[in-house]
């Protein structure tokens, strides 16, 4: 347990540090293999100007980079808040043994982070969306996933 609290440290310290210094929001992340720091993210929306920037994003951009893979199976993330939409879904990518968060949505939503409308707008059909989403060129998009059931190399993910 003293280890895990010691990675929960090092997220919260780096939601703080980063967000003082200026690179985005306090939300900090690290990726923990084997009971070593492989990677430590934050988030940078501001200094980059790119609004996926989030913390574990880059934590586990940086860990996969490190690594030399795309899955992160045996590994841990710990995180200052509890994940975003966006950030949910690249952790599902990655496939973390674990996750360890500090802070609820609820937390973030109280300091101005409310993520509540992405989750609402997941519910509804997507013409209905506040950005409607529109099908076009179907027939000629599956050329794509023709190729990649051919492709001899593929390799799954």
């Amino acid at each position: 347990m003293k280890d895990q609290e010691e990675f929960m440290r090092e997220a919260i310290r780096l939601s703080i540090e980063k967000m003082k210094a200026g690179f985005g929001g306090p939300f900090g992340a690290v990726v923990v293999r084997d009971g070593q720091i492989i990677a430590r993210g934050y988030n940078n929306v501001l200094s980059s100007n790119d609004p996926t920037a989030h913390a574990e994003v880059d934590a586990i951009r940086k860990a996969c980079q490190a690594l030399g893979t795309f899955q992160l199976t045996d590994c841990d993330l710990y995180t200052s808040c509890e994940p975003c939409p966006m950030c949910l879904g690249a952790i599902y990518w990655a496939r973390p043994r674990q996750v360890y968060y500090g802070n609820t949505k609820a937390d973030a939503a109280q300091a101005g982070f409310d993520d509540q409308f992405i989750y609402e707008e997941l519910d509804k059909a997507l013409p209905d969306r506040h950005i409607p989403m529109l099908q076009l060129l179907r027939e000629e998009a599956l050329a794509g996933f023709e190729a990649w059931e051919q492709h001899e190399n593929k390799k799954a993910y």
